[in-house]
């Protein structure tokens, strides 16, 4: 396997995160201690990729008690807990593993009525451990699938980071370029490089190429050439949330590349966790869309590069319409078309 570089790891009692606001001219770990650490971090994509956000606010809400002392009582400790979950719910809108996770914790410990708080403290640390841990294995399983899929596919396009970084894995879309590269095989990656916040040129470009991996950058808008001209066969991208329907919530611009690749009879794939798959939400219109400063826009590189008052209007996510994924492929399987039904059958196993 091609060497990675951990984004998010829980050691010494400290959650350790690579900061990849300073990718790619800085390599600088964070160790941090304090739940409202945990949350700006996660504010301001310090950690950024959704199975990357849920482990660490998994860590986050333990750190959020960990301090609370052990005599308090179950009910105080519970509304402890409690508080520091909405806090850090409050973070991100759109990533669903982020509520996801913060849930799970706090299902856990409901689940544990009779135990004392600390024990109920060592149990959210173990879940929070056992969520990293179902990470890194669903990130092969997602590459196994996948990988099915490239029969013949020398080259892809990927838009924003869904790899090493993203996750506690080798990633859900760059997954199977990791297994290839382990079996001798040579996927060469396409990255858009993702305005406005640069995502695939600051960081998809940096772990493939820590990682010995061919990979080439591109601007959005060269994307339609590059399909045009044959130079990719197949389009994979990560997913932050997937309505039951099969719609797809992901960085902006993924919508458009869906497009071109329809355009271009190219198939188009989503590399999703089953915790970011929504069945409570019924479609992509009511997925929340988080807006973002309109400094990104107007600023690139910390300069001025569009007049200050100008009105801007930055989505960080944009949704995909399920008529153009050919495929959602999680850890337990490959799901087609119709979603609505499928994505029950092989999810949840109805």
């Amino acid at each position: 396997m091609p060497e990675r570089v951990e984004a998010v790891r829980f050691e010494a009692g400290q959650l350790v995160l690579l900061d990849q606001t300073l990718l790619p001219n800085e390599k600088e770990f964070l160790r941090l201690e304090a739940v409202a650490d945990v949350w700006e971090a996660i504010k301001t994509l310090r950690v950024r990729g959704a199975p990357a956000i849920g482990g660490a606010a998994a860590y986050g809400l333990y750190l959020g008690v960990r301090e609370v002392p052990d005599d308090v009582g179950r009910e105080a400790f519970m509304a402890k807990l409690t508080e520091v979950r909405d806090y850090l719910a409050s973070s991100r809108p759109t990533a669903v593993n982020l509520f996801w996770a913060l849930d799970r914790l706090v299902g856990v410990a409901m689940a544990e009525p009779g135990s004392d708080v600390a024990s109920l403290k060592a149990r959210l640390l173990a879940e929070a451990r056992a969520i990293q841990a179902e990470d890194e294995a669903m990130c092969r399983a997602i590459g196994e699938h996948a990988l099915k899929l490239f029969d013949g596919v020398d080259a892809v396009l990927t838009h924003c980071n869904a790899g090493g970084l993203a996750t506690m894995g080798i990633g859900t879309a760059l997954a199977p370029i990791y297994l290839a590269a382990e079996r001798g095989r040579t996927i060469r990656v396409f990255a858009d490089e993702t305005r406005p916040l640069l995502q695939g040129a600051r960081i998809t470009t940096w772990e493939l190429d820590q990682a010995g991996l061919p990979v080439t950058l591109i601007t959005d808008g060269m994307a339609a050439t590059v399909m045009r001209r044959g130079k990719v066969q197949a389009v994979i991208v990560g997913t932050d949330r997937v309505a039951a329907n099969g719609d797809v919530a992901n960085k902006i611009g993924t919508y458009g590349v869906a497009i071109l690749a329809h355009e271009h009879g190219i198939p188009f794939y989503v590399a999703a966790p089953s915790s970011t798959i929504d069945f409570a939400t019924r479609n992509g219109d009511a997925i929340e869309i988080e807006l973002r400063d309109p400094d990104e826009v107007r600023r690139l590189g910390g300069r001025q590069t569009a007049p200050a008052g100008i009105d801007v209007f930055n989505p960080a996510f944009d949704v995909t319409p399920a008529r153009y994924v050919s495929a959602i492929v999680t850890e337990k399987g490959v799901v087609t078309a119709p979603y609505e039904v499928n994505l029950r059958k092989v999810v949840l196993g109805e």
